[in-house]
């Protein structure tokens, strides 16, 4: 019982320390180095800019939401393309033996070199952000829910053909709870990737959104701004990432990811 609660108190221990341990480094390297303040700005001139930036919620707040949407539309096609397609490749061993290769060679194309091509097709806005993200996040969705298929034991399939169960019955009771875990994990990847996708084609074809922030900084060689950008793309990520993760800790309470720490 005592291990449970510390195990649950952990992470708001250790992460404020870390924090403060982190910021620490950070400004006794600026000292002790003298390092420039266009290399690495100090910790508060950074905290200062991110004040005028929280300060000013029609500047970063708008940007801020187009990252979001570009990232949350991106990761919905890529869970829906991904749970369908490895749940069918998973099922049907032949075709995903005879689509093996052109999935391998679609996932190690660095897709970076894509989003040109998508800026060309579909303009400078939301719809070129979007289907890198969704491209990124595919992936690891698809994968994990092609081995969450293939993980069911074939037992306890035996064990619903004993019982007379026909194929709905074996989906919602066996196949739907025993790949469940597997969907969880490849969406916490998933949103991570889908965030960077955004991230990504903001800042080599965007306009507008987080990502186009980071590149104005950097052309204006405005440190502290380039910072407090990167902290609110973390915030973001954050905040996308325990989302994920507090559904699933509301859809598989029983799982053992969940029991076993108590805050994955």
């Amino acid at each position: 019982m005592e291990r449970e609660r510390f195990m649950k108190l952990l992470p708001w221990i250790s992460t404020p320390l870390l924090l403060i341990v982190t910021v620490v480094v950070w400004k006794l390297s600026t000292t002790a180095f003298d390092v420039s303040p266009f290399v690495l700005p100090p910790p508060e001139a950074v905290a200062q800019t991110l004040l005028e930036f929280l300060r000013q919620p029609d500047t970063w707040l708008v940007h801020a939401r187009i990252t979001l949407v570009e990232t949350v539309v991106g990761f919905g096609f890529a869970l829906v393309t991904g749970v369908v397609v490895g749940a069918v490749l998973g099922r049907i061993f032949w075709l995903e033996l005879a689509v093996r290769p052109l999935v391998v060679a679609l996932q190690v194309i660095p897709k970076v070199a894509l989003i040109p091509l998508f800026v060309i097709w579909f303009g400078f806005g939301l719809t070129s952000k979007i289907i890198i993200a969704a491209i990124l996040a595919f992936f690891p969705i698809m994968l994990n829910v092609l081995l969450g298929v293939r993980s069911v034991e074939p037992g306890h399939r035996e064990v619903m053909r004993s019982l007379n169960a026909n194929r709905w019955q074996t989906f919602s009771s066996l196949d739907f709870h025993s790949t469940l875990p597997y969907v969880f994990a490849g969406m916490e990847v998933g949103i991570v990737f889908a965030l960077i996708g955004a991230i990504v084609g903001e800042y080599l074809g965007g306009n507008e959104g987080l990502g186009y922030m980071v590149v104005v900084s950097l052309n204006a060689l405005d440190a502290p701004r380039l910072f407090a950008v990167i902290i609110l793309l973390a915030g973001l990520g954050w905040l996308l990432f325990f989302a994920v993760n507090g559904i699933k800790r509301f859809m598989i309470p029983w799982h053992e990811s969940v029991i076993e720490t108590g805050i994955s």
